[in-house]
């Protein structure tokens, strides 16, 4: 059995949440991180410190397999973080429920049974990975703003419940890394967005849990990692 104290990430398979992974890997942690598929290049590429459990969210019984199967990894937990996301447009079929479903459904169930997997002896702390938007509303993409304003609501309420032994924030995050295919007008508009104009990276995602992790004194928060687009 693994002793060492334990973070799991979900939807770390890449980007923001496997960067997160890889930088617990080396400050000693044991890790463990979900994703709905196992990714070919791992075969060739193993992900060294990394424990991959796969896990779907979009289902009821999906969220309770992964709970049972966390469970039976007797892993001592000291941090969980809801990074898993689903970005669908407002169009398309079944989108609000599926966002719900990810977003809502699966940390609520989770959290629930969480109290019984940390280390009764240690601190704890849940983190939920929202976004700016959920502050602020989009009119273009109503149901994803819905099920993380959710998210928030869920951060305040379990931080009340689980008090004082197990701390609960949120981060809420605008631009932080583009993608591959994002056009130079569509990065200046981006950038421009914001007070500070930078595309940071993963490594402020990381700083930023980190730092609800070993402040003793916050819980109940949500992080606005955003670069000051509220001065804008």
């Amino acid at each position: 059995m693994d002793n060492r104290p334990c973070i799991v990430i979900t939807g770390a398979a890449q980007r923001i949440g496997l960067h997160c992974a890889r930088r617990f890997v080396d400050d000693g942690y044991r890790v463990i991180i979900t994703c709905r598929h196992w990714r070919k290049e791992w075969d060739e590429t193993p992900l060294p410190g990394i424990e991959v459990m796969l896990a779907d969210f979009s289902s009821e019984e999906g969220i309770h397999t992964f709970i049972a199967e966390l469970r039976a990894a007797q892993a001592i937990l000291r941090g969980f973080i809801h990074n898993a996301s689903l970005w669908l447009d407002d169009s398309a079929p079944e989108a609000f429920d599926l966002m719900m479903r990810v977003h809502v459904q699966a940390p609520y169930l989770i959290n629930q049974a969480l109290p019984g997997l940390f280390d009764v002896n240690g601190t704890a702390d849940i983190i939920h990975l929202t976004d700016r938007v959920a502050h602020v509303g989009s009119a273009k993409h109503i149901a994803y703003c819905a099920s993380k304003a959710a998210l928030e609501a869920l951060t305040l309420s379990f931080a009340a419940r689980l008090a004082p032994r197990i701390k609960v924030n949120s981060i809420a995050p605008a631009l932080i890394m583009f993608n591959d295919g994002d056009s130079p007008a569509y990065r200046q508009r981006t950038l421009e967005k914001s007070a500070l104009g930078i595309e940071p990276g993963p490594e402020v995602v990381y700083q930023s849990i980190r730092y609800l992790m070993d402040n003793p004194y916050v819980t109940g928060t949500s992080l606005q990692l955003d670069g000051g687009r509220h001065l804008k």
